[in-house]
């Protein structure tokens, strides 16, 4: 039998919560849904689609990744059409889908290529680039990949059988060609074979949705030949303390996509070495590969923009690709739904607030492929791959958002306004409405409505920023003592009308960040010597989960430089409270939070999302560089 599983194909439709998100999460998945949603694919005229035709595929070498928007649009399409009851948006995806499968070919092949450039025939040993990329360029199991992820989401959503039986044949023939045919999934992929070993997702997905062990062999099988390919060692090297940017070459849409298939074989495994590893990369990407708005960065000193730093490196122009922000947002999904641990949850709404919708644009088509704390806003191409990934990470969130425990317990994860309707067991229904103006607010209503007394236990996440949050129920406190980071769960005989209360106190804090270069080397006698030969320190600011940014600086400075009070006479701590100003606002609308540095005018901060206006071209600056203390220390407090 089909298992359950978070993100599971194989689910049956209406088997999943329903889940309407208000506030700034809504909006963006309503833009979404009425711009790239309804307008990049309408026909299997759209030129997505067309790539699929024999007409393309018949002359198609260039080995490209275009086909992959055809997978992203199914799985994001069904979402959005299933979860908002989108008649028009189902009945084109169908159309789509019957398209797609109308194309399959008998052997079970679904992509874009030529016959010769097609992934079950080998295409030439891996050069030894630094990306490590097959002698001919190839993306053909990576479209396969998502056309997998597509399909089944299309069954699982709109109840489509010839959908599921079509992604069955895609796996079936990737199983033929990495067993029978003799080919390593590692040549059929750049970047040491990541681009290809991401067949471990949809090849598990297989196995939750039709409960064939010969899906979970095939994860097993690719996760084995990445293990042995040793410029990748997934495994390995994870085992040995590797930091992620020393994963193969460290690519960050590519290695999160990886980590995502590892996690749902460790769900069907529960193999402690997979644990292991999956635990120590992802604190390796979240202590030292993560922006202030929680996307994956890198780009600085390396020659591939997309591809992690040194662990220790900084710098406010960092590159965040969206799809990295996609991929880590389901990284978080699959190890929350392993461990119900409140930390990955709030990683998916710290990214989403922040990076996420700081790369959309408000009407819904427009996204950025590379966004950066400080710089500038520019909207990528149709084609590029970060539009489609974007609309992907949306439709992850009311997933999340609220949820139902292994243990039957209900958690409310993500924060802000929504309804959540759930099942209860052995029976039953609820209804989790929250009332709020989170993120600009820390005040939250969480209304219980079951649909009779019923017994369950209720887990809410307190977030790991919010020092003296209190919980009450029903207007009497919480009796147990509220833990930031931590789930609070209670558990009663909840009846309708029931309101549990969450404040969070938000006051506006400083984030401090250095940039350095240490050189370390012996004097002549052998002893070590260590000099610090580049520092610049640099501040933002945060209030709550969100990040928050200015525009240039004086209506035209891409950077600025400013002191701040403090306390004692080598200027070695700063005073938060004096420097930042937090505005009164009007209900809705974000706050404004004022700089005040020494020396010069104030300089108002908004949250990063919105801080250019959301219009290409705009200008977002979250750091800004901070004065040395010799040049502060004459401006302590009296």
């Amino acid at each position: 039998m089909p298992s359950e599983h978070e993100s599971g194909a194989g689910a049956s439709p209406g088997a999943h919560a329903a889940v309407e998100l208000g506030g700034l999460l809504g909006a963006a998945l309503r833009a979404s849904q009425r711009g790239r949603l309804s307008h990049f694919i309408v026909s299997e005229d759209s030129a997505a689609i067309a790539l699929f035709g024999p007409e393309h595929t018949s002359q198609n070498l260039e080995g490209d990744w275009y086909g992959e928007h055809a997978g992203k649009w199914l799985v994001a399409a069904a979402r959005a059409a299933g979860r908002a009851n989108d008649a028009g948006l189902s009945a084109r995806v169908r159309r789509v889908a019957d398209h797609l499968v109308a194309l399959q070919q008998p052997d079970g092949y679904l992509g874009t290529y030529a016959p010769s450039r097609r992934f079950m025939v080998p295409q030439g040993a891996k050069p030894g680039t630094w990306d490590g990329a097959p002698a001919l360029r190839t993306w053909d199991i990576w479209i396969h990949s998502y056309m997998i992820l597509g399909l089944l989401e299309v069954h699982r959503r709109l109840g489509h059988p010839e959908a599921l039986a079509a992604a069955v044949r895609i796996g079936d023939l990737c199983w033929r060609t990495l067993t029978e045919g003799g080919i390593d999934i590692t040549d059929l992929g750049n970047h040491h074979g990541m681009s290809a070993t991401v067949l471990m997702d949809p090849a598990m997905e297989l196995h939750f949705a039709t409960g064939e062990q010969r899906y979970l062999d095939l994860a097993l099988r690719v996760l084995q030949q990445a293990d042995a390919d040793p410029a990748l060692a997934l495994l390995q090297r994870g085992l040995a303390g590797a930091d992620a940017a020393g994963i193969a070459t460290g690519k960050a849409y590519q290695l999160c996509w990886n980590l995502v298939g590892l996690a749902k074989i460790h769900q069907a495994t529960r193999d402690p070495d997979h644990g292991r590893v999956l635990d120590h990369l992802w604190h390796s990407i979240r202590e030292h590969h993560l922006t202030l708005g929680g996307g994956p960065w890198g780009g600085v000193a390396h020659r591939s923009r997309e591809v992690f730093n040194a662990p220790g490196s900084f710098s406010p122009q960092a590159y965040v690709e969206t799809c990295s922000t996609l991929a880590w947002i389901q990284l978080n999904r699959e190890l929350h739904a392993l461990s119900g641990e409140a930390r990955y949850a709030e990683e998916v709404e710290r990214s989403a607030y922040n990076d996420l919708l700081g790369a959309m644009a408000a009407n819904g088509e427009d996204w950025c492929y590379y966004s950066f704390p400080n710089g500038r806003r520019v909207h990528t191409t149709a084609w590029r791959c970060c539009k489609s990934s974007g609309a992907m990470a949306l439709e992850e969130l009311p997933l999340m958002a609220c949820d139902r425990a292994p243990d039957g317990s209900l958690r409310v994860n993500l924060l802000g306004p929504g309804i959540a309707r759930l099942p209860l067991e052995p029976g039953g229904r609820v209804a989790l409405e929250q009332r709020t103006d989170y993120p600009f607010d820390g005040h939250i209503a969480l209304h219980v409505e079951p649909d009779a007394p019923r017994r369950f236990e209720l887990r809410l996440r307190i977030p790991s920023w919010a020092e003296g949050a209190t919980v009450q129920v029903n207007g009497q406190p919480f009796s147990q003592p509220v833990q930031p980071g931590r789930y609070a769960c209670i558990q009663r005989l909840w009846q309708p009308g029931d309101c549990l209360t969450l404040t969070l106190p938000m006051p506006p804090r400083l984030q401090r960040r250095a940039l350095h270069n240490t050189q370390e080397s012996r004097a002549p006698d052998g002893s070590p010597v260590r000099q610090d030969v580049l520092h610049h320190d640099y501040i933002a600011i945060m209030r709550g989960p969100l990040v928050y940014a200015t525009g240039l600086i004086d209506g035209f400075k891409t950077e600025e430089t400013v002191r701040l009070p403090v306390k004692d006479a080598e200027g070695a701590e700063g005073d938060d409270a004096a420097a930042l100003e937090l505005l009164p606002r009007a209900p809705g609308q974000a706050p404004v939070i004022r700089l005040k540095p020494l020396g010069r005018a104030p300089v108002d901060f908004v949250p990063y999302h919105g801080a250019d206006g959301g219009i290409d071209g705009g200008w977002r600056l979250t750091w800004l560089s901070l004065a040395p203390p010799s040049a502060a220390a004459s401006s302590k407090f009296p």
